[in-house]
């Protein structure tokens, strides 16, 4: 995989989480409205440094779709939760592929991106895993 490629796919992703938590933000309980609040703005901004990034590399930013399917219904704050958790761990995978593909500052970037969305999957699931960002030791599918 490329490095542009691997940005673009970080690129989508964060898309998705942006969108998601606009979902996880509207069924979350007001005990956890602020982590999900931080957590939306944490991929928003790193959604805009992605795209500057594609540019720099000479690239078109890929663009949000206009709604994203759910991998399940999130009628209530417990699937809120699960809901935000499964996000992370979905990021954390396409950052993974991103600190492979990747070198130099950018590649510390990706590692810093895959470590703060391992953290918040920590909180939201209330428990970690050995190798964040790896499908096949999470038990989730990260892309």
């Amino acid at each position: 995989m490329s490095t542009l490629d691997a940005v673009q796919a970080a690129l989508a992703a964060e898309h998705a989480a942006v969108y998601g938590y606009g979902v996880v933000g509207g069924r979350i309980g007001d005990d956890r409205e602020g982590e999900a609040t931080a957590a939306y703005a944490a991929h928003r901004s790193r959604r805009d440094s992605l795209a500057r990034t594609v540019r720099d590399l000479g690239g078109t930013p890929a663009a949000a779709a206009a709604a994203y399917a759910l991998p399940f219904r999130v009628p209530d704050a417990a699937a809120a939760v699960r809901l935000a958790a499964l996000l992370e761990d979905r990021v954390a995978g396409v950052y993974s592929d991103l600190v492979r593909a990747a070198e130099g500052p950018l590649r510390r970037e990706a590692a810093g991106a895959l470590r703060e969305a391992a953290v918040r999957a920590v909180r939201w699931r209330g428990s970690g895993v050995a190798f964040p960002g790896l499908a096949e030791r999470t038990g989730s599918r990260a892309r």
